[in-house]
């Protein structure tokens, strides 16, 4: 029995880089009618790139590893995941290198992750199991606070295809100190896959000690995948504005014919979901697009009935 390894482009690029962002501090004075005059001391947050190449290989989870002062506890549901080369199926799924967390089963197992700090920002690089399919797996990513739901996110591959790779990620300002990786569902129409997958370069940035935490905006514009999906017949479309804005969240079939407004009005800052119901529908591939006055963001569903 024997492995091999292609040597890629992307593999080299992206394991080494490390990201080490610094901003001295400054203090800024804020003077209007409407605030009194305060002194806030501006820090940039640094994020931290955990890419299991210092973990231990070929074992299982749990496991606990440190970089810059932030400590992860690593572990899973079913029979989870261990560490191991990143072509351990015989190649390297482009951008993974070095060690990665794979799975231990061809069964559905969830990576549950817990950190010794709150946290804004999480991200996973990952590889679903599929072998030339047209459409990808949607992973979700759920975060937690002292074990109280936070909110979540989800991602379909951008290129299916073979072991298909992608970035999971999930922001929230208010900040969080666990997450679930969670295998949400399969591809829409591909027939040859696995409920499995490989995850590596895990990314999280610390909440700023110094940031304000009440009335915060979020961080950025995003039209988060909608959830479920394939759904029948309704399912929710979530998404987070930095400032109000006016707001219109359509939908259009395969054809860029519009059949529904679900938003058209003016919204303040935060973070906002709707319900969209597909009842009068056929089945089919749909989009549905969020557009601001600086901002435009369009996604695929898949109505399955």
């Amino acid at each position: 029995m024997y492995t091999y390894s292609r040597i890629s482009f992307f593999s080299i690029l992206s394991k080494r880089i490390r990201e080490s962002v610094f901003r001295k501090c400054n203090l800024i004075l804020c003077i209007t009618s409407f605030f009194v005059i305060t002194q806030v001391s501006q820090v940039s947050a640094q994020t931290v790139l955990f890419d299991f190449d210092n973990a231990p290989l070929y074992t299982a989870l749990p496991i606990t590893l440190t970089v810059n002062g932030i400590t992860a506890h690593f572990s899973a549901t079913g029979q989870g995941y261990s560490i191991q080369n990143a072509n351990a199926i015989g190649f390297t799924p482009p951008g993974f290198s070095g060690r990665i967390i794979y799975p231990s089963s061809v069964y559905l197992a969830d990576l549950r992750v817990g950190f010794d700090t709150t946290i804004t920002a999480f991200s996973i690089m990952y590889s679903c199991q599929e072998l030339g399919c047209d459409d990808a797996a949607t992973m979700r990513v759920t975060a937690y606070k002292n074990g109280v739901y936070v909110g979540t996110n989800t991602r379909t591959a951008t290129f299916p295809g073979t072991w298909p790779v992608d970035t999971l990620r999930c922001t929230f300002v208010q900040g969080f100190d666990s997450v679930v990786v969670h295998y949400s569902s399969p591809p829409p129409t591909c027939q040859d896959y696995g409920v499995i997958f490989m995850a590596d370069n895990m990314r999280v940035t610390p909440i700023n000690p110094t940031a304000i935490s009440e009335g915060e905006l979020p961080v950025m514009f995003e039209l988060k995948q909608n959830y479920p999906n394939p759904f029948n017949p309704s399912t929710t479309i979530s998404y987070q504005l930095q400032k109000q804005d006016h707001v219109i969240l359509k939908v259009f079939d395969a054809d860029g014919k519009e059949v529904a407004i679900l938003v058209n009005s003016v919204e303040q800052a935060g973070y906002k979901s709707v319900n969209f119901n597909a009842g009068n529908l056929a089945s089919g591939v749909y989009y549905y697009r969020l557009q601001t006055g600086s901002s435009v963001e369009t996604r695929k569903f898949v109505l399955l009935r």
